[in-house]
């Protein structure tokens, strides 16, 4: 559940994918921010960006502790069955032994989800309605949900898929969490077709790891999207943090395929729903289709407009859309867009309209 263990052994799809969902926006999938807040910005030995990529890229984090605080305020609207991130602040508690077991603590509305990888084991607690679902800890569910908390892992992951397609610069240094940081800046190149300005790592100057990740939005000089730690320690770390024992009453059963902690609960994507990522760098866009995913937009409180279209009425979320891929309704904010089509696909990404149709076309 550390940086390393997740960023090792990926392909180029995998890379694709974690880009697709860190910095696309997308609507169903979720995103996460974080309030800024630092100190003054200390004094440090002058560093390359390249020399500074290739350090991130190659740390070992090793154990730790911290807090995290998660804060979203993209304002996406919620569509009925699919997974959302809620806005708002929460915080988190994150455990790593640094050699692929974790535990992650996320307080929700009613309780709290624990989240624990003990080597072999995913297991993920939902105290609300007493389940434990469980997966094996080398990948799927296991990735996703610890990632959520963990920033070392997330801008890890950004600057692996975004570095190639990017200008990369070091704009000065950071207080994060008590501790001295680099600022790295990834610029999107000229090619590239984003909603996105730019993204920003602060590195930890001494062991080289992600303490935060912000993406900012053109036109805004306020975050958009924030991951970090607000406390921070290295070192050894108590090993019954990382095994679990499902409580007397729990119910335990596998997770699901496209499980997610989006706002503090267990959604998922409908069955038989395969998530694709056209493009890549900063105009990637996840393109969601298949399986009951009509269904899961479908709206009992209105009449049917027809075998496999939405019932919910898009209208009110967005502006009708059309094109040779079909018709829908676009939706944007800020940072992100996403169009349903009426046969009920969904595309979505941190770009504009024409990327999100030629994505539909192909």
């Amino acid at each position: 559940m550390t940086a390393q263990d997740k960023t090792s052994g990926q392909g180029t799809t995998g890379r694709r994918v974690a880009a697709g969902v860190a910095v696309a926006g997308a609507v169903g999938l979720g995103l996460l921010a974080l309030p800024g807040g630092a100190g003054a910005a200390p004094e440090l030995p002058p560093v390359s960006a390249e020399e500074l990529v290739s350090s991130v890229l190659t740390a070992d984090i090793g154990a730790f502790d911290g807090t995290v605080e998660l804060d979203n305020a993209l304002g996406l609207p919620a569509l009925p069955g699919m997974p959302q991130a809620a806005d708002g602040d929460s915080t988190a508690r994150v455990w790593s032994d640094g050699e692929g077991r974790g535990r992650v603590q996320l307080p929700t509305d009613s309780g709290e989800r624990t989240l624990v990888s003990d080597g072999e084991t995913f297991w993920a607690w939902n105290s609300e309605d007493q389940t434990v679902h469980t997966a094996p800890a080398d990948g799927g569910p296991a990735e996703r949900e610890s990632a959520v908390a963990d920033p070392t892992a997330a801008a890890t992951e950004a600057l692996d898929a975004l570095r190639t397609s990017s200008d990369v610069r070091v704009d000065g240094t950071a207080e994060v969490a008590g501790r001295a940081a680099y600022e790295l800046v990834l610029t999107p190149a000229a090619s590239e077709r984003t909603l996105l300005r730019e993204v920003r790592l602060a590195v930890d100057a001494e062991h080289r790891v992600p303490l935060r990740l912000t993406v900012l939005a053109n036109g805004s000089t306020e975050p958009a999207l924030q991951l970090g730690f607000t406390e921070l320690r290295f070192g050894p770390q108590d090993a019954s943090l990382f095994t679990f024992t499902p409580p007397p009453g729990a119910t335990v059963e596998p997770a699901p395929a496209h499980a997610g902690p989006m706002a503090g609960k267990p959604e998922r994507l409908p069955d038989g729903v395969e998530p694709t990522v056209v493009g890549d760098g900063w105009d990637t866009v996840v393109v969601a289709s298949g399986g009951d995913l009509a269904g899961a937009l479908d709206d009992p409180s209105r009449e049917g407009r027809g075998e496999g279209r939405p019932n919910i009425d898009l209208s009110a979320l967005g502006t009708p859309v059309s094109g040779p891929w079909g018709s829908g309704t676009l939706i944007s904010t800020a940072v992100a867009s996403a169009i349903i089509t009426d046969d009920g696909r969904v595309a979505a990404g941190a770009v504009p309209e024409q990327v999100l149709t030629e994505a539909l076309g192909q």
